[in-house]
């Protein structure tokens, strides 16, 4: 199971653009109005991850099966959200469903397609929707902190809501709460406002090498770290041609890769995911877990009996199971290690674990 991903902004910024992008269809409806996506569009989309192919063809598998990144496509947020405008509260409840969510930044100038505002601004768009998420919050904290229901919250829980509260009351940077709470009470609180971000600021054909204005007072704001510029049509365009087409368009533009890649990089990067492999006759698989991962906690990825019954787990790092041609060979060679349950999966591991039932 991978992770999901919301993607939020303005109306008409591109963000029905880019999911068709993202999932290589046209199952949301890229139109020129507000509001065209009302319930939120999914699409699960597999990571292609070339160390499958390879662990595939030697171990001969008979089926090959990609991780998978969830994206959802959220309707167009405006200000005054928070209070239902726009069909805001509907959304901003989808949102609170997903692991980490896509700003869409409108960086572009386009006569053909309408802006909600008089000009292009993409930090006062960012901002809009912050606020907005903030105020959401707000009525979320205060519903939860009420008398009635104060008793059905942990006490680390209600220091975090309190904490929270006092942070968005006063424009304090609300991210210092992750550095001050545990990431389990920062995933319970569900609260928007500490969800991870990514920035994608959509731009121009003539814009997706160097950005233009518009990206550089972004990132001159937000920095470049979780900031990534794609043009949401290129990458459409890309998605609806054979292979050897995509690459002379690519190179053409100067692409050196995707940005749809790119993309599911950074949001690996900004959730602290990694990936190890199962490979064997049947299938290949790759499974997504998070940095630092025990041994029983990865299991657990595959079936809850594994995690349950875990006893031991056959380890053989990636590159020692490409150089001695799979399982056979790495053990024979001394490359295949037995961990327990304190060992900490490393990205790349191919796995076999040992369990009861």
């Amino acid at each position: 199971m991978g992770f999901k991903c919301g993607i939020v902004g303005l109306p008409n910024v591109g963000k029905s653009t880019l999911f068709n992008a993202l999932t290589n269809s046209s199952k949301a409806q890229a139109e020129n109005f507000p509001f065209c996506t009302i319930e939120p569009n999914l699409g699960i989309v597999p990571v292609i991850d070339k160390r499958l192919d390879k662990l595939t063809n030697i171990s001969n598998s008979k089926k090959k099966i990609y991780t998978t990144i969830t994206f959802v496509d959220i309707a167009g947020l405006v200000e005054g959200a928070s209070k239902g405008e726009g069909l805001g509260n509907k959304f901003l409840s989808h949102i609170r469903e997903v692991d980490a969510i896509i700003h869409m930044i409108r960086c572009f100038d386009s006569d053909d397609i309408q802006n909600v505002n008089n000009n292009i601004d993409p930090v006062r768009d960012l901002e809009i929707i912050q606020t907005e998420m903030r105020l959401a919050d707000l009525e979320s904290i205060q519903k939860r902190l009420d008398k009635k229901n104060k008793k059905n919250l942990s006490s680390e829980l209600m220091q975090l809501l309190e904490a929270a509260q006092d942070y968005i009351n006063n424009d304090k940077n609300i991210d210092e709460l992750h550095k001050l709470y545990k990431k389990n009470q920062i995933e319970l609180s569900g609260l928007l406002s500490l969800k991870p971000n990514l920035y994608v600021c959509n731009v121009d054909e003539e814009s997706i090498i160097t950005g233009n204005q518009y990206t550089q007072k972004f990132i001159e704001k937000y920095g470049e770290k979780n900031t990534i510029i794609i043009s949401a049509e290129i990458e459409n365009q890309l998605n609806s041609l054979a292979d050897n087409e995509k690459k002379n368009y690519m190179e053409m533009l100067g692409l050196e890769e995707a940005g749809i890649k790119t993309l599911t990089k950074k949001g690996y990067n900004l959730l602290n995911l990694e990936t190890f492999f199962t490979s064997g006759s049947e299938e290949s698989r790759a499974w997504t877990i998070s940095r630092n991962c025990i041994a029983p906690k990865a299991a657990g990825k595959i079936h809850s009996d594994f995690e349950k019954g875990f006893i031991k787990v056959e380890t053989i790092s990636y590159e020692d199971f490409i150089e001695n041609d799979g399982w056979i060979n790495s053990k024979n060679n001394g490359k295949m290690r037995l961990e327990g349950k304190e060992y900490i999966v490393r990205d790349g591991d191919v796995l076999n674990f040992r369990f009861n039932t």
